[in-house]
């Protein structure tokens, strides 16, 4: 994290944050690691400052991330209060609120903490950290700069904002920040890492196993294998007994595949809209392509919402993938050294 970048914006969250009573904090709608373990993190500071809170969310808590301390705190957007201060967390543009973005349209004073790069800074106050690795770490930097003890409660909210964002310390995005914060966490024996490991990794439901598989073997390879697609309808996913948290995890089994560059994962959501998700392996930039159709993310990670029929969705992003493909390797060969 280039703290010395984010130095004023940390210090005008701070003033928000000292200046005000009551707040909603906003995590994202299909919620994952950091959007929760941030915002329930932040949840925390703001008790222990002696401030009025509330987490929203426009969707459950995942069974998966029910052990996550205050989990039980988080309200549906019908059952906010709609506090007038209201700070977003870890979401990148206001479409991420779903239901909720009417509590964010409606407050008094907005702030946003985030670390997509693709976040256009649409809060009143904007904490926005490009080179963290999750928002979680941005949270626990706050911590530190407002003089509020981590205790073990919200370590483990920090510690599975961070390990899930980096693909358990893996991805390309782990910072060296993260990795001594996970380490301060483990010395100072605020976590138990092989209990956190089975409830995050090791603790899978049959439907998930069941969905996932069929995923897998259906998996479609493009441009000559160096894109993977894969496409999940709502009556496949139920036919499984599955539900929209069991796919989470399912492109990075595209993304694994020896020889794609970029991995495609459209999943049907309830309301007859599909889920994009992107990941790349360094060659091209997803974030670049979710842009196109109104999304936001990372270089390597990206995703949108299409509202088109599924042959269309489908089409459109593999040709786009393709661009992609042919604009970086038209860029590699137009270099000097390639000449």
């Amino acid at each position: 994290m280039t703290k010395s970048n984010n130095d004023l914006d940390f210090d005008s969250v701070i003033r928000f944050i000292d200046r005000s009573d009551r707040f909603t904090l906003l995590s994202h709608i299909s919620p994952d690691g950091d959007t929760l373990g941030a915002a329930l993190a932040l949840f925390q500071l703001l008790l222990k400052k002696g401030k009025t809170a509330e987490v929203v969310c426009a969707n459950p808590v995942p069974k998966i991330y029910g052990f996550l301390p205050c989990a039980e705190s988080v309200v549906m957007p019908e059952n906010a209060k709609g506090y007038e201060n209201v700070i977003s967390v870890d979401c990148a543009d206001t479409p991420r609120f779903g239901r909720a973005v009417r509590i964010f349209e409606a407050a008094k004073h907005t702030a946003v903490i985030d670390h997509h790069m693709t976040n256009p800074r649409f809060g009143e106050i904007n904490l926005v950290v490009a080179d963290a690795a999750a928002t979680a770490e941005v949270i626990c930097e706050l911590f530190k700069k407002m003089n509020v003890l981590i205790d073990k409660a919200a370590a483990v909210c920090l510690y599975t904002g961070i390990v899930t964002d980096t693909g358990n310390l893996c991805y390309s995005n782990t910072t060296g920040n993260a990795l001594r914060i996970i380490a301060d966490f483990i010395d100072k024996e605020l976590v138990d890492v092989a209990e956190l490991n089975r409830l995050i990794y090791r603790n899978v439901p049959y439907g998930k196993t069941r969905v996932q598989g069929f995923v897998n073997s259906n998996i479609q390879l493009e441009a000559g294998g160096r894109i993977g697609i894969a496409t999940l309808t709502q009556d496949q996913m139920h036919g499984f007994g599955a539900t929209n948290e069991d796919c989470e995890g399912i492109i990075d089994g595209i993304r694994d595949i020896d020889s794609v560059l970029i991995a495609i994962f459209i999943r049907e959501s309830a309301d007859g809209s599909y889920k994009v998700s992107l990941r790349s392996k360094g060659v091209g930039d997803v974030g670049r392509l979710a842009a196109l159709h109104g999304g936001g993310g990372h270089e390597k990670a990206a995703g949108y919402t299409a509202h088109e029929p599924l042959s269309t969705v489908k089409a459109d992003i593999i040709l786009q993938a393709q661009d992609e493909l042919k604009r970086v390797m038209d860029t590699e060969a137009d270099r000097p050294n390639n000449k």
